[in-house]
């Protein structure tokens, strides 16, 4: 969570035609003509045919938006996404492939992809066009199986995601003018905002949110809390920082973060309140250490997940890659072959979130 820094309401004709657009994309994605458009480590490789059908989490769920303190589909009904972060796509972009994300969408049956672009640490910072480019890249992949996708801002260090405030206005104007006609994508804007206080976060929010809606009105925005988007737990606060002085705008939600072997009882007492109060998704958990390293507690995993399940919030965990440490799901060099699924690829990690997003 904290250190992983190597490594290792009424209708205009404007929003009527984006509703028109929407639906073709998914009719089109029903009907098996959409196709995956990457090839991480191959660049020019043809793009892999894939036919999605009506019953994939896209096609089933439409456009998304935040109904009281929950995530809606497009007929109002509550729904939680299960799925999985990918790691930096600077690092382990070969994880990311037709094969790895076919296994994902169809035998873990997840219903959502996270899509991390590291902004320093070697990822947007040293490429902008690139790494705008190779997210773009594995959104599609996601949206080529039925599966949604966050875009994820992966600011960690520097904290404040204030120092980066100008790339993230470039980064997510390219995204939300490529995506706004489409249903499947979310914005998470500041991965784990850490060192700032929620007043300089909420400003930043309501810097770059203007900048999506500007290209893309309806989608789902997701908003980093303090202290490595812990509601501000993991330096001495609180979710009512937030609940008194949230963020002026309307169909967001607020991340929170937690890994089990480290955040015990505080963390998952904060989980329960904020999400009485505020609409929460969790874009990033895991079963071991603050770090993603070391033995798995896979009981106070399943508290999480308890309580998450009855609240209807929606998750992601941390990581689809094959990186030595335990958080990371494959056991190391599956990335370099092309078998992924199966549990036989897994480490113990994967084989117990499997389980979970398959449940």
């Amino acid at each position: 969570m904290h250190q992983r820094t190597t490594p290792p309401t009424g209708s205009t004709p404007t929003t009527g035609r984006r509703r028109l657009a929407r639906k073709a994309l998914l009719a089109a994605s029903a009907l098996g003509v959409v196709t995956a458009l990457m090839a991480p480590v191959r660049a020019g490789a043809a793009p892999a045919p894939v036919s999605p059908t009506a019953a994939t989490p896209l096609a089933a769920n439409g456009q998304l938006s935040v109904c009281g303190r929950q995530l809606c589909n497009d007929s109002g009904q509550a729904v939680a996404l299960n799925g999985m972060s990918t790691h930096g796509t600077q690092w382990y972009a070969q994880c990311v492939t037709d094969g790895s994300l076919n296994a994902l969408a169809q035998d873990w049956r997840a219903d959502v992809l996270r899509v991390s672009t590291y902004v320093q640490e070697g990822g947007y910072e040293t490429d902008p066009a690139g790494f705008t480019a190779r997210a773009q890249k594995f959104v599609d992949a996601a949206h080529a199986r039925g599966m949604y996708a966050v875009i994820d801002w992966h600011m960690l260090s520097p904290g404040d995601p204030n120092a980066n405030l100008s790339r993230a206005k470039t980064f997510f104007t390219a995204m939300a003018k490529k995506y706004k006609n489409h249903p499947g994508v979310l914005y998470e804007i500041a991965n784990e905002p850490s060192g700032v206080s929620w007043s300089g976060i909420k400003s930043y929010a309501e810097q770059i949110i203007p900048v999506i809606r500007a290209q893309d009105p309806d989608a789902v925005v997701l908003v980093g809390t303090r202290a490595w988007s812990s509601f501000g737990v993991s330096e001495g606060s609180d979710e009512k920082e937030v609940v008194n002085n949230p963020v002026r705008a309307s169909n967001i939600m607020y991340t929170f973060h937690f890994y089990a072997a480290s955040h015990r009882e505080e963390y998952l007492n904060a989980l329960d309140r904020a999400s009485d109060k505020l609409p929460v998704f969790v874009t990033e958990f895991g079963t071991q250490n603050y770090a993603g390293e070391g033995a798995n507690d896979f009981t106070m995993s399943q508290r999480y997940l308890d309580l998450m399940k009855r609240k209807k919030i929606s998750w992601t965990n941390w990581n689809y890659s094959d990186d030595h440490r335990s958080g990371a799901v494959f056991k190391t060099g599956t990335c370099g072959g092309s078998n992924w699924t199966g549990t036989g690829v897994l480490k113990e990690a994967g084989v117990w979130i499997r389980e979970r997003i398959r449940q």
